[in-house]
């Protein structure tokens, strides 16, 4: 009989060493892609032409930058998460006004919609630090998007935002993990991980 707890174990050590060797080349990431991939996800909306977009407001040297939700709201109603103290992620519509909340996250002011609301999205797009080409992603750890797309039934398209490097041969997944139907990389466009 296999060993599932050394295996679950491993892949949790790879996934930290992988996040941690992730985060230090973000670092060194170029602010000048943003514009790239604000263009890559506006061609993919107009493509896909959704009513409502759950997305979320990019940190740091998450790729995009907050301009990219300005850009979103102004081709589709657009959900923001809002992060619960349990980690699970609640949603709101963004009316262009945010603040601060738990880790450093920018969530919209408005009322809270629940957990469930995010099923009314046509097109999800989620953070990742790495996706590979079956579509498993890597988060930053906490799960909270895992139970997001865990209430999602099959339809709307899912899709991570990535940097350029950050489309991954193969990533290491543990039974909880979702995956996503694609990424969108400034220079590489939409990769569909589902045909």
């Amino acid at each position: 009989m296999p060993d599932l707890t050394g295996d679950a174990e491993g892949s949790r050590a790879a996934k930290i060493a992988l996040r941690s060797r992730l985060l230090t080349a973000r670092r060194q990431a170029p602010a000048s892609a943003a514009p790239l991939l604000h263009d890559q996800v506006l061609a993919l909306v107009r493509r896909e032409q959704p009513a409502t977009i759950a997305a979320y407001v990019p940190i740091g040297t998450e790729p995009g930058g907050p301009e990219l939700i300005t850009a979103l709201a102004a081709h589709a109603r657009v959900l923001l998460p809002v992060l619960l103290p349990d980690g699970d992620l609640d949603w709101a519509l963004h009316s262009g006004s945010l603040e601060r909340g738990p880790r450093g996250l920018l969530a919209p002011t408005g009322p809270r919609l629940g957990v469930e609301s995010i099923r009314q999205a046509d097109l999800v797009l989620v953070p990742a630090l790495a996706v590979d080409r079956q579509g498993l992603r890597l988060g930053r750890g906490g799960g909270s998007y895992d139970r997001a797309l865990a209430r999602i039934s099959p339809g709307p398209l899912i899709v991570a935002l990535l940097h350029d490097g950050e489309l991954l041969d193969e990533v290491p997944a543990e039974p909880h993990d979702r995956p996503v139907h694609g990424v969108i990389t400034p220079h590489g466009g939409l990769f569909l991980t589902r045909k």
